[in-house]
């Protein structure tokens, strides 16, 4: 331990270098439920590339894990430490050191949290698109290692397909250049895909090339009630099968509806089933909206009102956003699941979580993105009382076999990390499995980075 204090310090200030136990004990975890954490060592804050380098030497050197963090604002364990590790925190990376409007890209340090990317490249009339419920707080780092969604994936895509390239520290200090700058690029591998999602266990990005969009349009939201999940699905799949391009495309279930309403006073209408929001932010949206609401009469809707201007559909949109803190209010304690199943058996899935919900006696509101099939079911319970808690993990892991079932997939947006383990293996099987230890391999032959995730 003292090696390990005095060489780090060796290569970084006094300030950047955390031992107090009660300050690294802060370092801990992210904000998943039932994921084991363990104390760090150290706690290293470094604000430059060669800083990072150094860590990534010294630990190499003396063999100690190394767990990379940034806002620790996910939801699968993965920013979690190991006993005895080196959390190195990218938070004080947070320059945004270009955006170039003719190239369309933002060069940017991990630690930049994705809001102030986003406002940075509006004052410029430009878009960066991904945006995690939590993009006040969460970091662009964190966002490229869990491979993060948000609400407008289903007509702008994930944060994969914004990264263009990548400057990774491997676990050796070794600096890799991934990818490009440039609207095209096929040349080898497409090592950058390969760190997106990575959770850290690959290497560790200290700073990223960022595709950008143009600035769009206000988008208009309209809100359609539904007596049912099944009534709601389908709407959807003919809003999709007609050809539709909505920015926004999102379920809440009723459970969802009364908890935000009770936390917000939001006037949600409580007597609905299911409540669906589309958006467009197209030049003029008022075509496409009534066609969507023409889709959702057809579908059973029971009423359909089309947001007048921004205001309200950002009120709309506000009350989706508040849907997590609503439901943690329930029971103190939430397990947020992030399964996504294909766009027909959405209506499957939210019904199979109903069920298992009444299984096991407990309250599980469910949110959507809906137009990519990415569902959001929320276990919410009393962390103090044993067996409501067993009750709730059991629900979770239900869950996730159900999305399975439907021909899904464990994460849409938030990883493995330690809570789903187990479960990844399932979906890649004994090849799958095989295989990406082999990368692990390559890229980290003595298994330092972020150990325990992912396998």
């Amino acid at each position: 331990m003292t090696d390990l204090i005095e060489l780090l310090r060796e290569g970084l200030p006094e300030e950047a270098v955390l031992t107090d136990p009660d300050v690294t004990g802060a370092y801990a975890n992210d904000m998943a439920s039932f994921c084991e954490a363990g104390a760090p060592a150290v706690v290293v804050l470094p604000r430059t590339v060669e800083q990072v380098q150094h860590v990534c030497r010294t630990a190499t050197a003396l063999r100690v894990p190394i767990v990379p963090q940034g806002a620790r604002t996910g939801l699968s364990g993965a920013a979690n430490a190991s006993d005895g590790c080196v959390v190195l925190s990218l938070v004080k990376m947070d320059r945004i050191l270009e955006i170039n409007p003719v190239d369309r890209i933002a060069v940017v340090e991990p630690g930049v949290i994705n809001a102030t990317l986003s406002r940075a490249v509006m004052e410029k009339g430009l878009y960066y698109p991904p945006d995690p419920s939590s993009w006040e707080q969460c970091t662009i780092g964190g966002n490229i290692g869990t491979a993060s969604g948000g609400l407008c994936c289903v007509k702008y895509g994930v944060t994969a397909e914004y990264v263009l390239g990548l400057d990774v520290v491997l676990a050796d200090g070794r600096l890799l250049k991934t990818g490009r700058r440039t609207a095209k690029g096929v040349a080898g591998y497409d090592l950058t895909r390969l760190f997106v999602g990575s959770e850290g266990s690959l290497g560790i990005v200290v700073r990223a090339v960022l595709a950008l969009k143009p600035a769009p349009l206000e988008q208009l939201v309209l809100a359609a009630e539904f007596p049912s999940t099944a009534a709601a699905c389908d709407a959807i799949c003919r809003i999709m099968e007609r050809g539709h391009a909505p920015s926004l495309l999102e379920l809440m279930d009723r459970t969802s509806v009364r908890a935000v309403n009770a936390m917000g006073n939001m006037g949600l209408p409580e007597s609905t089933e299911a409540l669906l929001m589309a958006a467009f932010d197209t030049p003029d949206p008022a075509p496409d909206l009534a066609a969507v609401a023409e889709l959702c009469t057809a579908a059973g809707a029971t009423e359909v009102v089309p947001a007048e201007d921004a205001a309200e559909s950002d009120m709309l949109l506000q009350a989706r956003r508040m849907t997590l803190p609503a439901l943690e209010a329930v029971k103190g304690v939430t397990m947020i699941d992030d399964v996504c199943v294909p766009r027909s058996r959405l209506a499957e899935m939210i019904d199979g979580t109903a069920a298992i919900a009444t299984k096991y006696g407990l309250t599980i509101g469910v949110v959507a993105h809906a137009g990519d099939g990415n569902t959001h079911p929320t276990v919410c319970f009393d962390p103090t009382d044993p067996d409501e808690s067993r009750r709730a993990r059991e629900s979770f892991d239900a869950i996730m076999a159900l999305g399975l079932e439907l021909g899904g997939t464990i994460t849409g947006e938030h990883g493995v990390g330690v809570l789903k383990r187990e479960w990844l293996a399932r979906e890649l099987g004994p090849v799958g499995v095989e295989m990406q230890r082999g990368i692990k391999q390559v890229f980290d032959p003595l298994g330092l980075l972020n150990p325990g995730k992912l396998f």
